[in-house]
């Protein structure tokens, strides 16, 4: 199975002055840059994703105008709200179970959480979450060799360098 994850491109920040709103955090809209963030990797994310993917978006505008990038069928999954644990990211993603590959779209802490996770076993989640840039892709892979388990990285990649 493939699991693509993809932290949303940059976005308006809510005003440093105001008391934090979870409504006014999930209604940030991407910046000019973030568009253009979006539309690079969805550009690249097009080339090389097969047909059957599923693209399961947090509820925040700012996943959802990213992944529209990709002019592809979006699902909004509450789940991958902000503040989401790595567990529950794996559940959305039916991982390692699913028969389509699966691109996440969502926020930090929880992607580089997930890929610590993945990569590095349990022990990584005691210490601090692996850094994934806004806009950037981390694609992962399972797979059994002699009957063992594994992950591999296949790509990383950032919008500045594509």
């Amino acid at each position: 199975m493939d699991l693509i994850l993809w932290r949303h491109a940059e976005a308006r920040d809510l005003p440093e002055d105001a008391p934090f709103d979870a409504a006014a955090d999930l209604a940030r809209p991407l910046t000019p840059r973030g568009d253009k963030q979006a539309q690079r990797m969805a550009d690249w994310l097009n080339r090389f994703l097969p047909e059957t993917t599923k693209v399961l978006v947090s509820p925040a505008l700012r996943t959802r105008q990213t992944a529209e990038a990709l002019g592809r069928k979006i699902r909004t999954v509450e789940s991958l709200a902000p503040g989401a644990t790595h567990t529950q990211a794996l559940a959305a993603a039916r991982w390692p179970d699913s028969r389509e590959p699966v691109l996440l779209v969502g926020h930090q802490p929880t992607l580089g959480q997930l890929a610590a996770y993945l990569m590095g076993g349990p022990a990584t989640l005691d210490g601090p979450p692996w850094a994934v840039r806004k806009g950037a892709v981390w694609w992962l892979r399972h797979r059994q060799r002699e009957g063992i388990d594994e992950v591999v990285l296949v790509s990383v990649r950032t919008p500045d360098k594509l």
